[in-house]
């Protein structure tokens, strides 16, 4: 069968929470809008209707929970949950300075929901899944507080996403730490096959993936390099000793500067809107 996914060990795990409190500061920079492109696109496929209740997983700064907060209507909720306390001040803020009266922001982990079952009808997790240290138990959670007929969506970078620069960067780091044992963490799963399985697995139906383009140009090398430093593309740039890290960003972004033209430097942001349905019962089985 095939190799299940290594858990990583409770090291990689808190310096991944540390990493996600750590990007909050520049998560709403111009350079990674791209967050924001996808909470709009996001909501077309959502399809919610005024007084849903929407779980928003893995919510950052709040770019989906925001845009669906609206789309529900005042008697709708949006619940929105995070594991970070940074970004979950960012979106605080964000909440009192528009007033907003719809949103529930509860710091909590996304396999261990502190909701009964068959209370949303949405759950969505836009561009979370590579925070995730055990996807299918978190799948499984995630179907759990769904109801009946409701949906289970997500958004995954495609694996052509950030490309060329990404490639760019990773053969620099395995230069520099003389290992090529990079992995990027959503790649296991960011292939079509893959994210129908898996959420075929957790027992959805009608699965579908569909993939959309939501690039665009940045100014120029030191905006990629925001990308990089205030996302989780800065947990492969932490495994260089820091004492190279100015030499690694130093000859990664005149490397990257190269590919430039005259509208600027092109960032692919391909992703991929994968949604199943939760079945209205369960077959019976004898």
């Amino acid at each position: 069968g095939m190799k299940s996914m290594q858990a990583p060990s409770d090291e990689h795990v808190g310096r991944r929470e540390l990493l996600r409190n750590a990007i909050a500061e520049g998560a709403d920079r111009e350079a990674l809008r791209f967050s924001g492109f996808c909470a709009d696109r996001f909501l077309t496929h959502l399809q919610l209707a005024p007084g849903d209740k929407i779980l928003d997983v893995y919510t950052g700064t709040g770019a989906l929970a925001l845009a669906a907060s609206q789309a529900v209507g005042p008697a709708g909720r949006v619940t929105a949950i995070d594991t970070a306390e940074n970004l979950l001040a960012r979106l605080g803020t964000k909440i009192s300075k528009f007033g907003i009266a719809n949103i529930d922001v509860h710091s909590m982990d996304a396999a261990h929901l502190d909701f009964r079952r068959d209370y949303f009808q949405h759950t969505a997790c836009s561009l979370g899944l590579f925070w995730l240290s055990d996807p299918p138990a978190a799948m499984r959670e995630w179907v759990r507080v769904t109801r009946p007929g409701g949906s289970v969506s997500l958004a995954v970078f495609a694996p052509q996403a950030f490309q060329p620069q990404l490639g760019l960067l990773l053969q620099r780091i395995a230069q520099v730490t003389g290992s090529l044992n990079t992995p990027v963490s959503w790649e296991q799963l960011s292939r079509r096959e893959a994210l129908l399985a898996f959420l075929q697995d957790a027992g959805l139906v009608e699965v579908t993936v569909q993939e959309e383009q939501l690039g665009y140009h940045l100014r120029d090398a030191q905006e990629w390099w925001e990308v990089v430093w205030h996302s989780a593309l800065r947990l492969l740039v932490e495994q260089v000793p820091a004492a190279q890290r100015d030499r690694l960003r130093t000859e990664h972004l005149a490397e990257v500067a190269a590919l430039a033209t005259a509208d600027g430097l092109w960032l692919n942001v391909a992703v991929l809107f994968v949604r199943g349905y939760k079945p209205l019962r369960t077959a019976t089985t004898n």
